[in-house]
């Protein structure tokens, strides 16, 4: 049976005003990327033709610019969830255009089936080969697992993208398994890193299928940051603290498998461990591969990993095509639910790294928002690994803006990740282990080992201030170290005296 081909543009035409649309992707790989630039083009249409048009967004994570970007541009998104680091799309929610909702990507898929967020109208999934049957499409995805089982399953009508770009080999690759719902749910078997549970392919009712649109268009790989000395201490600081947990025989000899966020900070971490003698060749059980784990796999540094996405260059995701033979046998693409399992998380033992943007004195971490009220990035799948890590870590530079801001703070301007779910702090100053300590000792070592020199006296000052009792503070200085960077743009200008009574 042959579905019936037509154009990105024929597909966005389908689409109307106020229906929700899920697309594939995770972070931004395997994303729909045809259909929604399309979608962008038909609602600055619509607008100029003074016709109102804005759709829902539900996506398994980050997107593309030809998703957030161009639709966020186009003023097209009445609803997007969950995670997202568009710049574009960041500065339409920060000025308010946008019902942003961020979730953990662990929940994305059941929010949908339990109905939280409405109907799914459209699927559209990013595919690299399809199994055209009378009965059952099999669409095998292409760089990332997503929310798609989900939302095909869901969606009133699906699109399916046969993107060229992505070699048909990526269906070796995945492991499609969705959960039922409660009351009905089992317990997902998956007990080593590499085991494979479910099906290569994402089944589909051919009745809900509109259109394929064929099209070859390459992933939108982000870019990160190099490495600098100051990544790189971080990277050696956790390397140095687990090498010292392993040794105190606290994390297995063998070790156990790692989880790191993304960006530079990830790369410098995983790079560390990966040339440190002493750790042992380990598993990976995460939600997004970059380049550098990818190269650790072919050295054979990582034996297996699992995962939701492939962030990689696309340099990176030819490599992997490339000896697919390999990677069939070693890497393991998932669901975001079932790669960010707080069950499986759990079972596993993983060790969580991710990156904060600041972290109080207790170590509460805020990994999402600006001086707390703008938006940077999603909270994505780091509370998902870090409440349920056998270690959890949160990583980030002492300090911000040439040293204009400090990233440890009296109290966090955004509350994110509460310091009952975060072990350990590493900076490129030093490690602060939290493990067992009161909330006065987790001050002083966050303050003595990770703060800068700089602000290390301010956040003594501050707590001298601060009043008594089981966690200590002074409520109207909390946030003076913020407040005094929006005024005069600089946190050392901080004067705690006036707050002295």
């Amino acid at each position: 049976m042959a579905y019936t081909r037509i154009t990105a543009a024929e597909a966005a035409a389908m689409i109307k005003n106020g229906e929700n649309v899920g697309v594939s992707g995770f972070t931004p790989a395997g994303t729909a990327k045809a259909v929604t630039k399309e979608l962008a083009v038909k609602a600055l249409a619509e607008h100029e033709a003074g016709r109102e048009f804005k759709v829902g967004i539900f996506t398994g994570a980050s997107t593309g610019q030809s998703t957030d970007g161009d639709l966020a541009n186009a003023q097209a998104i009445k609803y997007r969830a969950p995670y997202t680091t568009n710049t574009d799309f960041r500065k339409h929610v920060n000025a308010g255009e946008i019902a942003y909702n961020d979730i953990h990507l662990s929940q994305m898929a059941q929010e949908l089936r339990y109905g939280f967020m409405g109907e799914v109208d459209w699927a559209i999934l990013e595919v690299c080969d399809i199994d055209e049957g009378e009965d059952t499409c099999k669409a095998y995805l292409t760089a990332a697992g997503g929310i798609c089982p989900t939302i095909a399953r869901m969606a009133k009508k699906v699109i399916l993208e046969l993107n060229s770009f992505h070699s048909p080999d990526a269906k070796y690759i995945h492991d499609v398994y969705e959960p039922l719902d409660p009351p009905y749910r089992q317990p997902i078997p998956i007990v080593h890193v590499n085991d494979r549970i479910g099906k290569p392919y994402v089944e589909i009712d051919p009745k809900k299928i509109v259109g394929i649109v064929e099209c070859n268009i390459p992933d939108e790989a982000r870019a990160f940051k190099d490495a600098d000395p100051i990544t790189d201490q971080i990277g050696h600081n956790v390397a140095r603290f687990l090498v010292s947990d392993m040794k105190r025989g606290i994390i297995p000899s063998t070790f156990l498998p790692l989880q790191s966020g993304v960006g530079s900070t990830a790369n410098a971490i995983l790079g560390a461990l990966g040339h440190d003698e002493i750790v042992p060749d380990f598993n990976v059980y995460t939600e997004v591969l970059q380049d550098s784990v990818v190269g650790m796999m072919l050295e054979g540094r990582v034996k297996c990993a699992s995962a939701c996405s492939l962030t990689v260059s696309n340099g990176c995701l030819k490599e992997i095509y490339d000896n697919i033979n390999y990677f069939k046998d070693h890497l393991t693409l998932r669901p975001s639910e079932i790669s960010n399992s707080p069950e499986v998380i759990r079972r596993l033992g993983v060790i969580a790294i991710n990156t904060a943007i600041e972290v109080d004195i207790y170590g509460n971490a805020n990994s999402t928002h600006i001086s707390g009220i703008k938006m940077m990035n999603g909270i994505g799948g780091s509370g998902d690994f870090e409440r349920n890590a056998y270690i959890s870590i949160f990583t980030c530079p002492s300090t911000a803006k040439g040293g204009l801001i400090s990233s440890i703070v009296p109290m966090v301007s955004h509350h994110d990740h509460s310091e009952h779910d975060v072990n350990v702090i590493v900076t490129e100053q030093g490690i602060a282990d939290l493990r067992g300590k009161s909330p006065l000792e987790r001050a002083a070592l966050i303050i003595d080992n990770c703060a800068h020199p700089d602000y290390r006296q301010m956040l003594r000052d501050y707590l001298k201030i601060s009043k008594g009792g089981h966690t200590r503070h002074n409520l109207p200085a909390a946030f003076a170290m913020h407040d005094t960077l929006q005024r005069k743009g600089d946190m050392h200008l901080t004067d705690f005296s006036e707050y002295v009574k």
